[in-house]
């Protein structure tokens, strides 16, 4: 093992001597042979010399150019991005920080949609201006595998990408077809990638049915994405002897709640319940909050077949029609799954709660539970607002523990409002399909004191555990969201003016309280869900840390997710964390390793988390352009959701979304202006702004593009 330790220090010594010479004002570009023989490596080192190179380059501390010369980018004048391609040509790259920087369609070079690229800035940034950059070269191939649609011709065939952000299809030569036919949904894997004048070349590797077939939009998704449906035969293989029952060995060293009466409220048709309550009034008049979470770590060893697998998905995707879950179904249906009248392991976060609101008191630990009832939101619901004399009989010995709960949840909310934590309202839809998936209804999620009691529950609880690790000193995962950017502030603070509304505070530096403080002022009127919209856009998004960054939404210090083990994978880890801690097993070794992968495991958590919300905004967008496709020339109130140069974006109540065409309109020639957020009419002087109530009709829907278009009509 000491060996292996001299080996690493060596190797990175060796690294880092490498990088700076790379980086120094001496180097000229060469080849890496030359690189090799000028720094007198042996040959017996040269295996372990191309293992660095290859590091440097995949960590893009350097680069290759076309002529195989080794430089750093900085000397090149050049930055790396991601590039983020538009159906019509142009893109922007995506930086590591600041915003994203145009591409014009001419100075794209070839870059294909997500590839990771070399860019040089040609125009900056001035206050009339965009800054502009083009395409140097693309280091790394975002896709290798395309879904979409073939189209059979004379001798060889297409396939037209069903991401319209790739604008290139795909050539097929007849041999590589699999036998697909025009209308086939097919995956092809790209051989060749072409340049401006040749067409990328690709090869099927799977037919997946006809575009008309049931199931088949939502499998092109499934692909598209890449998301992995079946495990691996060695997870199952894994799998197959864990017991379906407690023993007696496992509840050595836990802490037992059986006694406790303990409850899971989740939607109807939930079946991993991954977290459990309990409450208690003290003698000192406090709540004591059980927080009982299940403990999946104890089925899911590290670095088993199982556990990489789990890593690898990142967490569980809901699409319209099913669940694409992070671990089998015997694990989170089943074992891990704290159903009721049954013995189940977990961890579990006891708090004691004051009178206003503040944990005054609180343990961690390993634990067993018995969960008295499954309940729904809907019947806590009924039990506590609509007080339904047959649920009250029902669950006549737990009405008082209920009744505790909501006044215990009101002192969260309040403590929470106080403090600036904002809550963002914004409608959310469930479709219903039917047995053939074809959407029949579009409805409102329902929100109650149910959903917000479990909500305020799991958010004291994730806060109680990141503070008292954070403490420790504890290798760990945060979930942070960091403070907004400038630039998108001042442009929400523009539009916000247009309603007479401000920002309150420091303009150098904005508290959650100035944002909760305007979602409150909005809340109830026409301009309501507009405004929370702009607000909402103009934050960054949260994502997993190793370094604690705080919670600016919710006004939190600490905060991490520690209570959905079943389905997302950090809280996995961190349950892991908390488990060796709590046994003395954290060792010094140990602890360093940790800290070491740490940031990996955020960076892989959070990016398959993006990849989950943008595979399940498709699917739903897909559902809701079939729901409307029966719906042409139906006339509908909605409101004005979003202006661009090309067209004006309406939202119906029902959360579809669709776009009126600017070049639909004929009464005017209409002009997006930016600035100040509005289209207008040049001769008219006609408006549409942001939240405006308008009447449109239905008029087109392409289920290919996921879009529906409206025209707008007098009532």
């Amino acid at each position: 093992m000491d060996e292996q330790k001299q080996k690493e220090e060596m190797m990175k010594q060796r690294k880092q001597k490498i990088q700076d010479y790379l980086e120094s004002k001496e180097y000229i570009p060469m080849k890496r042979k030359a690189i090799a023989s000028l720094l007198s490596v042996p040959k017996e080192d040269r295996e372990d010399f191309e293992e660095i190179i290859a590091q440097l380059l995949e960590e893009e501390k350097i680069v290759e150019t076309n002529r195989g010369k080794l430089v750093t980018p900085k000397s090149l004048g050049i930055e790396i991005g991601t590039f983020l391609a538009h159906s019509k040509g142009y893109g922007f790259v995506q930086r590591q920080q600041g915003e994203d920087i145009f591409v014009p369609a001419t100075k794209v070079n070839g870059a294909m949609h997500r590839d990771r690229v070399m860019y040089k800035v040609n125009k900056k940034k001035s206050p009339n201006k965009r800054a502009e950059c083009e395409i140097v070269k693309v280091i790394k191939r975002g896709n290798d595998k395309i879904v979409g649609t073939y189209e059979q011709s004379k001798g060889y065939g297409f396939v037209v990408p069903d991401d319209k952000k790739i604008t290139q299809d795909i050539f097929i030569a007849n041999k590589y077809s699999m036998g697909a036919v025009t209308g086939h949904k097919v995956v092809v894997e790209i051989r060749k990638y072409g340049d401006e004048e040749r067409n990328p070349e690709g090869v099927i590797i799977e037919v997946l049915g006809h575009i008309n077939d049931p199931g088949v939009d939502i499998l092109s998704i499934i692909k598209q994405y890449d998301l992995p449906v079946d495990f691996p035969e060695d997870v199952y293989e894994q799998i197959k002897n864990i017991s379906m029952e407690i023993k007696p060995k496992d509840l050595k060293g836990r802490e037992d709640f059986r006694n406790y009466k303990t409850v899971t409220i989740d939607g109807e048709d939930a079946k991993d319940l991954d977290d459990a309550i309990s409450l208690n009034i003290l003698e000192n008049g406090n709540y004591e909050l059980g927080v009982h979470i299940a403990d999946v770590s104890q089925y899911v060893p590290e670095n088993t077949a199982l556990d990489k697998e789990a890593y690898k998905r990142g967490t569980s995707v809901y699409l319209v029609d099913r669940v694409i879950p992070m671990l089998p179904h015997k694990l989170s249906n089943g074992i891990c799954s704290l159903n009721p009248n049954e013995d189940r392991l977990t961890l579990s976060c006891i708090m004691e709660i004051d009178k206003k609101g503040n944990v005054v008191n609180h343990r961690v630990v390993k634990s067993v539970i018995h969960s008295d009832r499954r309940m729904t939101y809907t019947a806590v619901r009924e039990i506590l607002e609509d007080r339904t004399p047959e649920l009250l009989e029902e669950y006549s010995d737990f009405v008082e523990m209920f009744e505790n709960m909501n006044h215990l949840r009101m002192l969260l909310s309040e403590k929470r409002t106080k403090r600036g934590s904002v809550n963002f309202d914004l409608p959310e839809s469930k479709i219903i399909l039917d047995e053939k998936g074809v959407p029949l209804e579009i409805k409102p999620y329902e929100t109650s004191i149910a959903t917000n009691m479990i909500e305020e529950f799991m958010l004291i609880c994730n806060e109680t555990v990141a503070e008292d690790f954070f403490w420790q000193e504890a290798p760990f995962l945060y979930r942070t969201h960091e403070v907004p950017d400038e630039e998108k502030l001042k442009k929400m603070e523009d539009f916000i003016r247009n309603f007479g509304y401000r920002l309150k505070g420091n303009k150098d530096e904005i508290h959650p309280k100035a944002i909760q403080q305007l979602i409150s002022k909005v809340e109830g009127k026409d301009e309501e869900r507009i405004i929370t919209r702009v607000v909402l856009r103009s934050m960054k998004q949260a994502r997993y840390m190793a370094e604690n960054g705080g919670h600016f939404g919710l006004a939190a210090k600490y905060y991490c997710h520690f209570t959905s083990p079943i389905r997302r994978y950090p809280d996995l880890e961190i349950h892991r964390i908390i488990k060796m801690i709590l046994d003395g097993t954290m060792t010094e070794k140990k602890q360093k390793a940790l800290k070491r992968n740490m940031p990996d495991v955020a960076k892989q958590c959070s990016l398959r988390e993006r990849i989950a919300e943008e595979a399940e905004r498709e699917t739903d967008n897909l559902k809701k352009a079939e729901y409307m496709q029966n719906k042409i020339g139906n006339e509908y109130e909605g409101m004005i959701s979003g202006l661009t140069s090309w067209g004006i974006y309406v939202e119906l109540p029902n959360t579809v979304e669709g776009m009126v065409p600017l070049q639909s309109l004929e009464d005017d020639f209409y002009v997006y202006d930016d600035e100040n957020m509005v289209i207008f009419g040049q001769h008219s002087n006609k408006k549409y702004f942001l939240g405006q109530k308008v009447n449109i009709v239905v008029t087109r829907v392409d289920l290919e593009l996921k879009k529906i278009d409206f025209a707008f009509c007098e009532k």
